[in-house]
């Protein structure tokens, strides 16, 4: 379990760090750093939502879709919140590649286990 959460944030410090590095920051690391901060908020939120109500770990796409939308829904409220950029395009691309990431290795974890039986 805790594994498939340090994945979770790896991946999210990963959108960040893409994202910054495509914008030329002078100082990629801490820029990403300040890129992911909200999204990974959102994330814990949606672990912790997920563990209270389904008593359950978010390692499927079933149980892991809430880590992905409250992810981007948190993210880009402590974005706007502290006077970070909201433009749509930004949310767009966010939860595109968020979803990608987040709901891809649970699907592909799925897929993997079938495979296994």
């Amino acid at each position: 379990m805790a594994g498939a959460a340090v994945l979770d944030a790896v991946l999210i410090v990963v959108f960040a760090a893409v994202g910054r590095a495509s914008h030329g920051e002078s100082n990629p690391v801490l820029d990403a750093l300040g890129t992911a901060w909200p999204f990974l908020t959102g994330a814990a939120a949606g672990w912790v939502l997920v563990l209270l109500l389904r008593r359950v770990a978010p390692l499927s796409v079933a149980t892991g879709w809430p880590v992905w939308l409250l992810t981007v829904a948190v993210g880009m409220v402590l974005r706007a919140a502290t006077g970070r950029g909201v433009a749509v395009s930004f949310v767009i691309v966010a939860t595109v590649v968020l979803a990608l990431f987040l709901l891809g290795w649970r699907l592909l974890a799925g897929w993997l286990a079938t495979l296994r039986r």
